[in-house]
């Protein structure tokens, strides 16, 4: 089986040294850019599986560099970052990226939040579709439409949404979604998965701040609320 490719972009030689060191012993093939504007040049002739991205880097930072990412690749994202605010992780996530680890790190930490990354990566899918007259998603293709209009979703937004559309209108836990969209390591990181609801809402909610269909359950969680009587259907099915 191929190994998943990972983009290393950091401005410090020696970190990029110590990360291709680790990360190749696991496996992974790796490849290195020293700021934003090399990491976009790389990503579009070596479409890796990963990207790690430093969030200071001089020319260009890792939130401008993820930010163009995001404009047309689901690429998985991992910033890296000296900062440890909540300010900075939320700028982080608002970014596109899937996840953040603060330095310095310790490298088993790092190998879990890559593993459980990569299998929550955008090739994770599922073969349904939602469909109500406000609302179209189809997992299958990962496209969403609101209210007539294409919405672009970051890959942990459009997972989470379809965690929360599959529960059937049941609460979920911080817990259990967390650890289905972020990977079983995780389960306490409530503050990533409340900047990914947030803005969830502002993408499909008429009025955010009066959620109609993400709704938050007080001391639980969240869930998904239909309108009546409209199904989860197969993506599959014939109409």
């Amino acid at each position: 089986m191929k190994s998943a490719t990972i983009l290393v972009v950091d401005d410090e030689p020696q970190i990029r040294r110590v990360m291709r060191t680790t990360l190749s012993a696991q496996g992974y093939t790796i490849v290195e850019a020293r700021d934003g504007q090399e990491a976009l040049e790389k990503l579009r002739i070596e479409r890796p599986d990963l990207v790690l991205l430093d969030m200071n880097m001089p020319i260009m930072d890792g939130l401008e560099a993820c930010r163009e990412i995001r404009r047309d690749s689901d690429v998985s994202i991992i910033m890296l970052t000296v900062r440890n605010t909540e300010k900075d992780k939320v700028r982080a996530l608002d970014a596109g990226a899937d996840d953040y680890v603060v330095k310095p790190f310790g490298i088993q930490e790092l190998l879990a939040r890559v593993r459980a990354v990569l299998r929550r990566g955008p090739n994770a899918q599922t073969h349904r579709i939602f469909c109500s007259k406000d609302l179209n998603f189809n997992f299958e293709k990962r496209t969403t439409i609101v209210r007539g209009k294409p919405v672009h979703l970051t890959p942990k937004e459009f997972d989470v949404l379809k965690e929360l559309v599959a529960s059937g209108g049941r609460p979920m836990s911080h817990r259990r979604l967390l650890q289905a969209v972020w990977g079983p390591d995780y389960g306490d990181e409530t503050e990533s998965l409340r900047v990914v609801v947030n803005q969830l809402r502002k993408k499909i909610e008429s009025d955010p701040a009066k959620p109609q269909y993400i709704q938050t359950e007080p001391w639980v969680g969240y869930r998904f609320n239909p309108p009546p009587d409209v199904p989860v259907q197969d993506a599959n099915a014939e109409p």
